[in-house]
């Protein structure tokens, strides 16, 4: 009983965290939702992870003209192989007489300092060895390590710039779908608004029919526009959806996740100031995407560098330590070896004159493209100044005129309910006004995009 008792009380635990999990809010403002996005989208972390492996990339660079430290364990066996050293006749078999000719005083010299070091003419047998082994190593001089090192350097930089590439693009996005967002819950309040009116007036007109007052064409024809403001309020409610599963997925956060948006497009509009966004000096060295041309052209640069570099010599030292832990009697190799070597490139068949091309080449395509960069941004800013502008004379216009359609729609109301307009009038002007919202809520969002990709333009984003 006890147990079944226990299981219960974790199994209802485990319930609850879920349930809390699954009620899991947020509310954020639209400078809230960019900073929560920049932590968490992937894409921005991917990016930030690229500047972390060009970080560790630099260590490796750097690593390779430092010291190197290398140990090996070596053992080597002869089964028991025997050198037979005979001097001064052939009776061991195997050595010539060094007293006959054509051997010489020099010969007949070398094998008495032999005789004289083994001794005997007896075998030596070379037993098996074990040795350990221990060698510093040392980079002296290379052009092309310090290009290298050089060029990593560049490729953190660039991988740097990526992440705040990667965050104005997210920050871009997520703005324009709080946008979406907050201009088309606008409109299903406006569907909703014109909904609730329209059918007042469809009860107030059924009604009068059935006193004999109104027509039933009447009724009819406000049912037809009646059903189709239901059919334009679900689409709205599903387009609200998708949007936000679009910026909960900008953002990293679970599809089920709840989000509000505590930003409204009044205040949004308040902050808005046509004079300044016009009158703003653009730098194009503040640019973003200018400042990767730039840095590209530096890595280019570098690598023609590397590449040149590869004419020079290169010199490395290195000491070894032999520590003969089994040897045999017959053991030349001394315990203490040191030197240096120096690598002189003398003839590849026209391989390091082609990499130099090569790098030439990359370097004048890099050089191009900067130039491409700085034509397109400034055609980018001429462009995004008169979207903005254009953007700004619409939303004025469309303001009015909603503003007039209102007006018209409030007199044909009052008018329909004395009974001196007809219902088609009504929904002409019903119809009328619909449009003119909706005009005007796009009016809004091309002026909040317009007003982005200007902020992104300038870096300010």
């Amino acid at each position: 009983m006890k147990a079944s008792t226990t299981f219960l009380f974790i199994t209802l635990h485990l319930v609850g965290g879920i349930l809390a999990a699954q009620e899991q809010s947020y509310t954020l403002t639209l400078e809230q939702t960019r900073e929560y996005a920049v932590q968490h989208n992937k894409t921005v972390l991917n990016a930030r992870d690229q500047v972390a492996y060009s970080a560790e990339k630099i260590k490796e660079t750097r690593s390779q003209g430092l010291p190197q430290i290398n140990g090996s364990l070596d053992f080597m066996t002869y089964f028991n192989y025997e050198m037979n050293f005979s001097f001064g006749g052939s009776e061991g078999g195997n050595i010539p007489d060094f007293n006959s000719p054509p051997f010489d005083d020099g010969d007949r010299a070398l094998a008495a300092y032999l005789g004289n070091m083994f001794g005997s003419s007896e075998p030596i047998i070379l037993d098996d060895q074990l040795s350990g082994k221990v060698q510093l190593s040392q980079l002296i001089f290379s052009g092309q390590y310090w290009a290298g090192i050089q060029a990593a350097r560049i490729a953190k930089d660039l991988a740097s710039k990526n992440v705040v590439m990667s965050e104005q693009d997210v920050k871009e996005s997520v703005t324009n779908l709080y946008y979406l967002i907050l201009t088309t819950e606008q409109s299903l309040r406006i569907i909703l608004e014109n909904i609730r009116n329209l059918g007042s007036t469809l009860e107030h007109t059924s009604n009068m029919y059935k006193a004999g007052v109104a027509e039933i064409t009447d009724v009819d024809q406000l049912k037809i526009t009646l059903s189709q403001l239901q059919n334009s309020q679900k689409t709205i409610e599903r387009s609200i959806q998708l949007s936000y599963n679009m910026l909960k997925f900008q953002l990293g956060v679970a599809p089920d996740l709840k989000l509000t948006l505590a930003d409204n497009i009044d205040g949004i509009l308040a902050k808005i100031d046509p004079v300044s966004t016009v009158n703003r000096d653009f730098n194009i060295t503040d640019n973003i995407g200018y400042s990767l041309t730039e840095s590209q052209v530096r890595l280019n640069q570098s690598m023609l560098g590397a590449q040149n570099w590869a004419y020079a010599p290169t010199i490395a030292g290195f000491y070894t330590y032999t520590k003969k832990i089994i040897t045999t009697a017959f053991d030349l190799t001394p315990e203490h070896l040191a030197g240096f070597t120096v690598s002189v490139p003398i003839f590849s068949s026209g391989m390091r004159k082609a990499r130099v091309s090569q790098s030439r080449i990359d370097l004048d395509i890099a050089l191009r493209n900067q130039e491409m960069m700085r034509e397109q941004l400034e055609m980018q800013h001429r462009q995004f100044l008169y979207n903005y502008q254009n953007a700004l004379e619409n939303y004025n216009t469309q303001k009015e005129n909603m503003e007039t359609a209102g007006r018209v729609y409030t007199s044909i109301q009052n008018k329909y309910k004395q009974g001196l307009v007809s219902s088609l009038d009504l929904t002409q002007a019903s119809t009328n006004l619909l449009t003119a919202e909706n005009n005007y809520m796009s009016s809004i969002l091309s002026l909040l995009q317009a007003q982005t990709a200007l902020d992104k333009l300038y870096n300010k984003i």
